[in-house]
């Protein structure tokens, strides 16, 4: 596959990104590869059209499925697996949410209840003792939003986020 100047930016720019978020950068390039690409690819496709080792391409398209991120397809006259993701960004928004509030929310609240059903929070300071609660408090109020906010359909999403943006201005006035 060739790549056009703003598809080579776009999906380099999206490793970058995913760096910055915690993703291996080869595993962000190849989901950025596969949402722009017009049909589903095959490892060593992929591991052509960016240069990357074939290893690589394994590792990250196993760590991408392990997201839900993309899913397997096949070709009719081709028995060689090929890779697809969704083009819904509103979809795949939400299965980053979901993964990452399973992967990284859910177990910070089961530490925090830990910590909070513990006798030992009594030899805490009160002041640390009343931060973790309101930590947990917090992060399960944004949760519960966030469940809430990923149950709607985009368009109901879209008016939330517009809707929003109405309240900021009005705050600010």
């Amino acid at each position: 596959m060739e790549l056009t100047p703003i598809t080579e930016r776009f999906i380099l720019h999206w490793g970058e990104m995913g760096a910055r978020w915690g993703v291996n950068r080869s595993v962000a390039q190849i989901h950025a590869l596969l949402f722009l690409a017009d049909q589903p690819l095959a490892a060593d496709e992929i591991a052509q059209t960016l240069s990357v080792a074939r290893s690589n391409v394994s590792m990250s398209l196993k760590e991408l499925l392990a997201w839900r991120l993309i899913k397997v397809t096949h070709l009719m006259g081709d028995r060689r697996d090929h890779f697809e993701t969704s083009r819904d960004v509103w979809e795949l928004f939400k299965l980053i949410v979901e993964g990452r509030k399973q992967r990284e929310v859910e177990p910070t609240l089961a530490v925090l209840n830990e910590f909070l059903a513990s006798p030992e929070l009594d030899q805490e300071t009160a002041g640390a003792a009343a931060r973790i609660r309101e930590t947990r408090e917090f992060i399960q109020i944004l949760t519960t939003w966030a469940d809430e906010m990923l149950r709607q359909d985009p368009e109901t999403l879209m008016k939330v986020l517009k809707m929003g943006a109405k309240i900021r201005d009005f705050l600010r006035k």
